[in-house]
């Protein structure tokens, strides 16, 4: 069996990200309470309580695919992801596919032009490529650079930009490529949510994903992939190890803030982003002061981390399938982003 898996784009961006921020951020508060009565018929003692977080996940894999939407016009969605192909490539484990490597299957992983889970052992079923490292933080390192390797030596000439993102990473796809359309596959570039510190050029935190050019691809590969004395071959922390072999080979860290100055490549949950409840260390790395509130994050933001498969169906449901009544968004009524050009 084939060990990369093929998938058909079927986006349906239906209203305003704003809102879906507001009802995932009630949702969020409803889970995180620890517990809630059930009142009524309900046949238990009234002092008895319902632990939501005890069933959360057990449920299994959701099909969100059999509920069609007649009424959703995709086709700006559709023309884009013909324009700006993205190879999308998911670091795994053996032990995550059951659960997180399938919610990315069945949620957003669909939406890429292509998607790769890569683990260190080759699955079939699933399935997965082996990259023959070891599991563990600290070969984070190898298993990125192996990975983009592969990435390379099979479908370098197929997309035009490449994906990097963990199994606990939702990324909105259609809003990833809008971004793209105004950068070209072939500068020197890379993007995602830029820490400051040890680089001075910045990079990208690893959970959020990030995205390189076709062209800073086959620079990364031919240049300093192979080569320990510009790319550290393992070890380190991943993302500053890529980010500082990014450096070395002259590929920019670019911004991806939309013209408001808003994120859009997340390294919290989304809840965690509007209440502003980060770590201390998060606005010591962070390149741009991270707000709170609605300004926390782009209409059109891109991606979030720390999601668990009953976050990613959740969100999945919310961007296509809840809608507003009467809220129809208008593509490139307003221009969230800058071009390069």
């Amino acid at each position: 069996m084939e060990a990369e898996l093929t998938v058909n784009n079927r986006p349906r961006v239906g209203f305003l990200f704003a809102l879906v921020c507001t009802t995932f951020s009630l949702s969020m508060f409803m889970m995180s309470m620890n517990t809630f009565m059930y009142e009524g018929d309900v046949p238990f003692d009234g002092d008895e309580v319902l632990d939501y977080e005890e069933f959360r996940g057990l449920g299994g894999p959701i099909e969100l695919d059999h509920h069609k939407h007649s009424d959703v016009n995709e086709d700006v969605a559709k023309e884009l992801s013909k324009k700006v192909r993205v190879l999308c490539w998911i670091m795994t484990a053996p032990k995550n596919l059951d659960k997180k490597a399938t919610a990315v299957k069945k949620t957003w992983g669909k939406r890429c032009n292509k998607v790769i889970f890569f683990s260190s052992v080759t699955n079939d079923s699933f399935p997965t490529v082996g990259l023959k490292v070891s599991e563990g933080r600290e070969h984070l390192t190898g298993k990125t650079i192996q990975a983009f390797k592969y990435c390379y030596q099979h479908y370098r000439n197929q997309f035009d930009w490449f994906l990097k993102a963990d199994d606990d990473t939702y990324i909105i796809v259609e809003n990833l490529r809008y971004f793209l359309s105004h950068h070209s596959p072939n500068s020197l570039v890379f993007f995602g949510h830029k820490f400051t510190p040890l680089i001075k050029q910045g990079y990208f935190s690893g959970g959020a994903g990030y995205v390189l050019s076709r062209a800073s691809l086959e620079k990364f590969m031919v240049d300093g992939g192979a080569n320990p004395f510009i790319c550290r071959q393992d070890g380190g922390a991943e993302d500053a190890e890529i980010g500082r072999c990014m450096m070395k080979l002259g590929i920019t860290a670019g911004e991806s803030l939309d013209v408001f100055g808003k994120e859009t490549f997340h390294p919290f949950v989304p809840i965690a982003h509007l209440e502003g409840h980060h770590p201390d260390w998060f606005y010591k790395y962070s390149a741009h002061k991270p707000r709170k509130g609605l300004g926390c994050c782009s209409d059109y933001s891109i991606s979030f981390h720390y999601m668990s498969p009953s976050d990613m169906y959740l969100m999945d449901y919310l961007l296509y399938h809840l809608k507003p009544y009467g809220l129809v968004p208008q593509p490139g009524k307003v221009e969230h982003f800058k071009s390069d050009t």
